[in-house]
Parts: C-alpha cells; structure tokens; sequence
C-alpha cells in the first residue's frame, strides 16, 4: 500500500506551481535588479575619462614641436591623416578625437585642423571591423561575410565622412555655432577641477609636462574597456534578433538602431564589430546594414561631445556640433533621396574587394597609403 506522503507529493508533483512558489513570479525588489558590480565599473569608467581629459589638457602644450614639427600637422589635410593613422595605432577612435580637442584647446592645432583630426579619426576606427573580419576568416569563417562588414564599414563611414568634412567645415567658417554653449561646463569644470587638479599636480611632480598626455591617452583607453565590460552581456542566440528580423529591411529603423546601439555603448568600434558575427550567423545581410552604419556615424560623438563639455571650450563645443550636424544631414539626404544607388555603389565595391586576395591587397593598401600621402602634403 502508498505511502500517504508518498501519494500527497505524487498528486503535488501534477500540479502546476503555485505562484508563490514559482520562481519566475518570486517577487524581486528593485535593489536585487541592480548589478553593483557593473554599476561601480561604468562609475570608475566615468572617473578615470575625467582624469585622462584633464591629464590630456595639461601635456598637450608639450607636445606642440611634436605635432607640428615632427608630424607637420599644419593644415586640415595634414590632420586628417594624422588622425586617421593615429587611430590605426590605437584601434579606436575616440581616444583621438579627445586629443584633438586637447590639441586645439592648448593652441596646438587651429579648429579646421582639429575638425579634420576628428574625422580622421572615425575613419580609422572602423579599421577595427576589418580586422576582426580578418580574425574570423582565420577561425574559418566565410570570408565574403566576415571581410564584407569591414569593407562596408570603411566605405559608408569614408562616403558620409569625406562629404561631411567639406560641409562641417563650411558650418564652422560660417560661424552659425559659434553661439551654442553647452550651460554646465561652467559648473562642471569647476567641480572636476577641485576633485582631479591635486591628481595632476601630484603626476606633474616627477613627470615632464608633455608625458602627461601620454599618461592620459593610457588611461582613456582602459576607461573605454572598463566602459564596454559594464555593457550587459548577452549571446546572440538567446537575445531578441531573430524576432526583429523583419525590421533589418526597414532603412530608418535601421539608423535609429545603429544610433541607438553606439549610443549606449559610447563606441563605434563596439557597435560595428557587432555586425561581423551577426552577419556569419546569417541574422543580417550586407545590404541592410549601411544605414545601421551611418546612424552609429552620428552618436559616435557622444563621447566627444562631453570632452568638449569638460574641456570649458564653446569652440571645442562648437567643433564636435558641426561633426554631428553635417553627418547628420549628409545621411538624411541618403537616407531620402540616394539611398538606392548609394546601397548598390556600396556593394559592388564589397564585392570587387572580397573577389579575391589581390584586390582585398590593394584595398587595404590605399587604406595606409591615403593618411600618410595626406600627411606629406
């Protein structure tokens, strides 16, 4: 004969759980939400970008004979390329587009050439999604797919950008922006002044001037990774992709998204390197993410926007606005009136440099070839 208990938890095991003790409808307090973990990360990111900024400002003055002796950056052509190679060196771009703020607020370059510094500087950075194109195609990947996010990255990012130089720097020559202040810096300087001047003084007391830009491009950079290791984790097979697939044919829901992404992550590198493990599992084809692409060319300034803010520098302000205002229109206009024959310019360049190894050659070549001709003009 059962056992009654035997019976009892038999008859219990058929029955639904009850919601009590359903773990999916357990109550969950909104500090239990919380990772305090990833919070304290983003909380440190924030601190040490501040410190690097400010360390950055104090040594850009040394560094004047290098930047115009050594490296001749004299002209905005001069400066494109620097900051195009610069960003090579580095793989990232907004580490560089915070130098060139530093440059121009100590006088080093004049806001032309930082402008163009700027630019440069998002063009080497989507380098990185070639290179990881290159990382994939050694694991086995297919090739087309994984070096085609790279090329398509380079050429979209290269098109709004090159057209982009020519109308920011008639914004800034224009001086429409010359009046846009951004209200807090003020008050920000100030606070940031008291909490990170005995840090510097402190680093300036056994270091020479100029190697303080050196020390604060060193702590940019691991500000930016504990940034991107704040980011909530998650694969791509257990996110939401497959479930918005359909919206991938839709262009405007595409930028929003590329601006959204990037604009969370505060990189551009992070937000296209994306797009290169999307694309080998077959969520996302080439086509439909170049306004994906261009909408991530505009948040990308976030981050420069606020080292402008820090800086206390309504021109610096004012530099960063004209860089997000004309990629702005340009991909308007795109987006509105090109868009057909901009997408398919685009992808026959794809698929001339992913046909075979001499032409992928040559691509990658011009990509070194243009910064230093530009900076020997």
């Amino acid at each position: 004969m059962q056992d009654p208990r035997e019976k009892d938890a038999a008859d219990a095991s058929d029955l639904p759980q009850s919601r009590a003790s359903s773990p999916a409808n357990t109550p969950r307090t909104f500090w239990s939400r919380i990772h305090f973990g990833k919070v304290a990360l983003f909380v440190a990111s924030l601190l040490l970008f501040i410190l690097a900024i400010t360390l950055m400002k104090e040594g850009a003055k040394g560094l004047a004979p290098l930047v115009k002796g050594t490296f001749r950056v004299e002209s905005p052509a001069n400066a494109l390329g620097f900051g195009w190679l610069f960003a090579y060196l580095i793989m990232s771009g907004s580490p560089v587009a915070a130098a060139a703020l530093t440059f121009f607020d100590a006088g080093v370059i004049d806001q032309y050439s930082t402008y163009a510094m700027i630019s440069g500087s998002r063009l080497g950075a989507s380098f990185i999604v070639l290179l990881i194109g290159f990382l994939y195609v050694l694991r086995g990947r297919n090739r087309a797919a994984s070096l085609g996010m790279g090329v398509l990255s380079l050429s979209v990012t290269g098109a709004t950008q090159v057209v982009g130089l020519f109308l920011g720097l008639a914004l800034l020559r224009s001086g429409w922006l010359q009046g846009v202040q951004m209200g807090s810096g003020g008050v920000l300087s100030s606070i940031t002044d008291r909490i990170f001047d005995p840090i510097v003084a402190w680093f300036n007391s056994f270091l020479p001037g100029w190697s303080l830009f050196l020390v604060g491009l060193g702590i940019i950079l691991v500000s930016f990774n504990l940034f991107d290791r704040c980011l909530p984790e998650m694969a791509i097979r257990d996110s939401q992709v497959g479930r918005v697939s359909r919206l991938v044919y839709r262009p405007w829901v595409m930028f929003v998204l590329g601006a959204a992404v990037t604009l969370i992550s505060m990189s551009i590198s992070v937000s296209l390197s994306i797009l290169v493990p999307l694309s080998n599992r077959g969520f996302i084809r080439r086509e439909n993410v170049i306004p994906y692409i261009m909408g991530a060319s505009i948040t990308t300034f976030i981050d420069t926007l606020l080292a402008a803010v820090l800086l206390n520098n309504p021109q610096a302000s004012a530099i960063v606005l004209a860089q997000m205002v004309s990629i702005t229109l340009v991909s308007f206009v795109i987006l509105i009136l090109f868009y057909g024959r901009f997408e398919r310019a685009n992808l026959i360049l794809v698929r001339w440099v992913t046909h075979n190894n001499r032409n992928l050659a040559l691509f990658v070549a011009v990509l070194f070839v243009v910064p230093i001709v530009l900076m020997l003009l």
